[in-house]
């Protein structure tokens, strides 16, 4: 019976631990999962979040975002011109109406602007996200390892 008690004990005691570390949000109609950033390296002033937003409702925006880390968080798409891979900053990202969006490495993501160290695998970075209609939401991001074949340095960028 106490084994039991603790096993159970222990269960739950994982459960809120995870959710409290969750990469996973939900607000209104909105969805968010998958959310993760990658480590930078020294002198690295930049920073990426990633993830997915699942609508069941109308359509909205991500109109904004911010984070503590850093002095600004951007939404950016890149793009492939003449060859060049090039990243832009853009006003808002659309979430079609029964839709999703999925913000990833090479496509639309997150800009950290003017972080304040280095983000490091195993950290948890927190970043709100603001829809026009949904409101506002708070999303951990846990950082990530890079490998060199995964790497790309922000700070070298076309914008």
């Amino acid at each position: 019976m106490k084994l039991t008690k603790k096993i159970v004990s222990i269960c739950l005691l994982f459960t809120v631990v995870s959710s409290a570390f969750s990469q996973t949000a939900e607000i209104g109609k909105l969805s968010i999962s998958g959310a993760y950033s990658r480590e930078t390296v020294a002198g690295q002033t930049v920073g990426a979040g990633f993830l997915k937003i699942k609508n069941t409702g109308a359509a909205d925006r991500l109109i904004s975002a911010s984070a503590s880390i850093g002095a600004e968080v951007q939404l950016h798409t890149m793009t492939m011109e003449s060859n060049i891979m090039k990243m832009s900053q853009i006003a808002a990202i659309d979430i079609p109406a029964n839709g999703s969006v999925e913000l990833t490495p090479g496509g639309m993501h997150l800009m950290i602007m003017g972080i304040k160290s280095p983000l490091k695998a195993g950290d948890t970075v927190k970043i709100k996200l603001r829809f026009t209609n949904a409101g506002e939401v708070e999303v951990n991001f846990p950082t990530q390892s890079i490998t060199p074949a995964t790497a790309h340095n922000h700070d070298n960028m076309k914008m």
